[in-house]
């Protein structure tokens, strides 16, 4: 009986970690949002691309594990963008750049692919 309880729970597991990682996504997205209604420099931009770096800091360690199941190609793939992401993040912050807009356009596709491998 805890046997397959437990086995239960492991095959729950991704299903989990993959609504985890849309919900902070959807947080991101939020925040990016409200980054890009109050522009550059303020409090809401700070938060936001605090969190975001955050976000990509925990997926780039993940990505670049030896554990990580993704192929191969797959991981690179989003490994580039999260180094793209993170230096966009930093022209942000640096007033090198002043729209969210490419940010939040690529964290919905992450998303959204994230909501196509629980179909």
């Amino acid at each position: 009986m805890y046997q397959s309880a437990y086995a239960e729970v492991l095959d729950e597991r991704p299903q989990t970690m993959r609504d985890s990682e849309r919900e902070a996504f959807d947080r991101s997205i939020a925040l990016l949002e409200a980054a890009e209604r109050a522009g550059p420099g303020t409090r809401e931009a700070a938060e936001s691309l605090h969190f975001l770096i955050r976000l990509w800091s925990i997926l780039l360690d993940d990505l670049a594990s030896p554990g990580n199941s993704l192929a191969p190609d797959l991981r690179a793939g989003l490994i580039s963008i999260g180094i793209w992401i993170v230096k966009e993040a930093d022209r942000i912050r640096l007033e090198e750049a002043d729209s969210f807009v490419p940010l939040i356009e690529i964290s919905r596709t992450i998303r959204d692919g994230l909501k196509g491998q629980n179909s």
